[in-house]
């Protein structure tokens, strides 16, 4: 018997499916497959499922953290997606937090909040 695991994916719900997916695309996320209400997203070897559900109370407490090695670059890459102009989405600043972590966050579509940082 063993234990090994291969990997950990969240389900990720979607308003409107349709431009959530666009959202991720714009954002530099790959969308590796879709079927029956479900989209694989992945950038490199971080991935996800976006989900063709959604319950307001669900997603207004859902948050996804991506940790990255140089989140100032991820800072700039997605104030120049433009997501904030074409979805409304809110980006803060970027933050040292109390947790020797440096971040940012900001919101998709269905309000699900992303939090992108690097360990400092």
């Amino acid at each position: 018997m063993t234990l090994k695991t291969i990997e950990i994916k969240t389900f990720v719900p979607a308003k409107d499916f349709q431009l959530s997916q666009q959202f991720y695309q714009d954002i530099g996320f790959e969308k590796r497959s879709e079927g029956d209400g479900v989209a694989y997203f992945c950038v490199e070897h971080c991935a996800f499922l976006l989900q063709d559900f959604y319950v307001q109370p669900y997603a207004d407490n859902f948050m996804m953290h991506l940790q990255v090695e140089d989140v100032a670059a991820w800072y700039a890459h997605i104030q120049q997606s433009g997501i904030a102009e074409k979805y409304g989405s809110k980006i803060s600043a970027l933050v040292d937090q109390p947790w020797r972590m440096r971040d940012f966050v900001f919101n998709d579509p269905s309000g699900v909040l992303w939090r992108i940082g690097q360990n400092i």
